[in-house]
C-alpha cells in the first residue's frame, strides 16, 4: 500500500513539472526576457568627462566636435564639463567620499591627479592592460605611475614658448644670432631678452614685448615656472631669497619695454597677429592661432635662460577614472579614443597641445609642426630646469594668486621687494603645509 502511494505521489510531481514546462514554453518571447537577471547591468549610453584642460570657448567647441566621432563609433554620448582646479578638487572629493560618483572620466594635469592619488580618489588603471598601437614617451609613462598605481594615461603635453615676429630679428643685440634664439644656446638668456626689447623700443618707439597678464591669462605660470627656476632654481622654496630679489629687480627693468596693454590680454595670438607685439611668451595652445594664420611670419623658440638655467614648466595632462565611478569600461573606451595617434595628431593641429606618443608626433604636419619643433628644443635643453605645477589641489588658485600679488605690488606699484617677498613667503608656506607637500 505504501509503495502504491509513493508511486502515485511521484506521478503527480512529474505531472506538475511537465505542465509547468509546457506553460513556460508557451509564454511570448518578450515576456520571458522582459525582466533582467540580478547579474545584468545597464548599458552605459552617456559619460561625464570633467576636465581642467581645454576650457577656453574655442577649445571646448573643438572637443565637442571631436567627441561626435566617438559617439558615432560607440553609441556612447559624452558630456564635456570644463572645471577650474578648485572646482574639480571639490567635486571629486565630494563624490568619492560620499560614494555617489557621477564623473566617469577626469582630464587633469599630472600634479592634480597626484593630489587625488594621495587621497585615494582615483582607480588603478593597470587592470585595463595596455593600449595597442601607441608608444608613450618614456618620461611621461614613468610620470603616470604615482603612489604605486597606474594613476592616469598620458593624454597631452604642453609647455610655454617664445613666439617671435621675424621682423624682430633685424634688431638683435650684438653677439646674439637668430640661430642662438631658435636653438636655445647659452647666449639666449634673460639679459639678452632685456637688451633685445630695449633695442626694439629705441628703434621703433614701441614696447614690442608682451605677456598675457589679464586675469584669464597665464602670466602667473611665467613667474613661478620660468622666472623663478631660472633665477633661484626653484618655484617656491627660495621665494624670498637674494636670488629672488634679483629676479624681481630684473623684471622691473624688463617691464619698461613690455607693452602696457599686456595687462588686458588673456592670450597672445591676437596681439601677435595685430603686430602690437613682436616678441611674446605664452602657452603653446594660446599662440597656436598666430602660427596657423601666418606661419611664415613667426618663429617659435625656447624660453631664455637665467643665472641658474633654463627654467620651464612641463605640463603633462592625463586621463584618470574616479574611484568607484560607474561605466568604467566605457570610460576606458573613451581613453582609448582620445589617445589614438590619429586623435592626438588632430588635437595638436586643432588646439596646439603636443602628443604623448611617438606614433602621433610624426603625424603632426603643417604650421603646428613649428610649435612641436620649438617645444622639443626647450624640452631637450641641456641647461633646462623642468618643473611641474605643484600638486596643491584646491589650493592651486591661492598659489597662483600669491605670485600675481607679488607682481602687482613689486612691478606695477613699486613696493619694497624684500618686504613683499617676506610677507608672501609666509602665505606660501601656509598653502603647502595645508596640503601636506614640501615647498618645491
Amino acid at each position: 500500500m505504501a509503495s502504491t502511494r509513493t508511486i502515485a505521489l511521484g506521478l503527480i510531481l512529474l505531472l506538475i513539472v511537465v505542465v509547468g514546462a509546457f506553460l513556460l514554453l508557451r509564454r511570448p518571447a518578450e515576456e520571458v526576457t522582459a525582466t533582467p537577471t540580478p547579474t545584468q547591468t545597464p548599458t552605459v549610453t552617456k559619460l561625464i568627462w570633467a576636465s581642467t584642460q581645454l576650457a577656453p570657448a574655442a577649445e571646448q567647441a573643438f572637443v565637442r566636435e571631436l567627441l561626435k566621432d566617438f559617439t558615432r563609433e560607440t553609441g556612447i554620448e559624452v558630456e564635456f564639463v570644463p572645471l577650474g582646479y578648485a572646482e574639480m578638487s571639490a567635486r571629486i572629493e565630494a563624490e568619492v567620499t560620499s560614494g555617489k560618483v557621477t564623473v566617469n572620466l577626469i582630464g587633469a594635469l599630472s600634479t592634480e591627479v597626484e593630489f587625488f592619488v594621495a587621497r585615494g580618489y582615483v582607480e588603478d588603471l593597470s587592470r585595463f592592460g595596455t593600449l595597442p598601437g601607441r608608444s608613450f614617451f618614456e618620461s611621461v609613462e614613468r610620470a603616470s605611475v604615482i603612489g604605486g598605481i597606474k594613476a592616469y594615461i598620458p593624454w597631452m603635453i604642453g609647455t610655454y614658448v617664445m613666439v617671435i615676429n621675424n621682423k624682430a630679428f633685424q634688431y638683435l643685440p650684438p653677439g646674439l644670432t637668430k640661430e642662438d634664439v631658435v636653438m636655445g644656446t647659452e647666449k639666449w638668456t634673460y639679459d639678452a631678452l632685456l637688451e633685445w626689447a630695449k633695442r626694439l623700443k629705441e628703434a621703433t618707439g614701441r614696447e614690442l614685448l608682451g605677456f598675457p597678464v589679464a586675469p584669464g591669462g597665464l602670466f602667473h605660470r611665467f613667474l613661478h615656472g620660468y622666472l623663478y627656476p631660472s633665477f633661484t632654481g626653484y618655484q617656491a622654496k627660495e621665494f624670498n631669497s637674494e636670488a629672488a630679489v634679483k629676479a624681481w629687480e630684473y623684471l622691473r627693468e624688463l617691464w619698461k619695454y613690455v607693452n602696457p596693454a599686456s595687462t588686458t590680454w588673456d592670450a597672445m595670438a591676437e596681439p601677435l597677429l595685430r603686430e602690437e607685439v613682436w616678441i611674446a611668451w605664452d602657452h603653446i595652445a594660446r599662440v597656436r592661432q598666430a602660427i596657423v594664420t601666418k606661419p611664415d611670419d613667426f618663429t617659435v623658440a625656447p624660453t631664455p635662460a637665467g643665472p641658474r638655467g633654463r627654467g620651464y614648466i612641463l605640463v603633462l595632462a592625463g586621463l584618470a577614472i574616479p574611484k568607484g565611478a560607474p561605466g568604467q569600461d566605457a570610460a576606458w573606451k573613451l581613453i582609448d579614443f582620445l589617445t589614438r595617434p590619429e586623435t592626438q595628431a588632430r588635437v595638436a593641429e586643432g588646439v596646439g597641445w603636443l602628443p604623448t606618443t611617438r606614433e602621433a608626433e610624426v603625424r603632426v604636419t603643417g604650421p603646428i609642426a613649428k610649435i612641436v619643433e620649438g617645444s622639443s628644443r626647450l624640452l631637450a635643453a641641456r641647461d633646462g630646469i623642468p618643473v611641474f605645477i605643484p600638486p596643491l589641489g584646491g589650493k592651486g588658485g591661492e598659489f597662483s594668486a600669491t605670485y600675481r600679488e607679488a607682481f602687482e605690488r613689486i612691478v606695477l606699484r613699486g613696493e619694497d621687494i624684500r618686504g613683499v617677498l617676506d610677507e608672501l613667503m609666509k602665505r606660501l608656506e601656509a598653502i603647502f603645509n595645508a596640503v601636506g607637500v614640501p615647498l618645491s
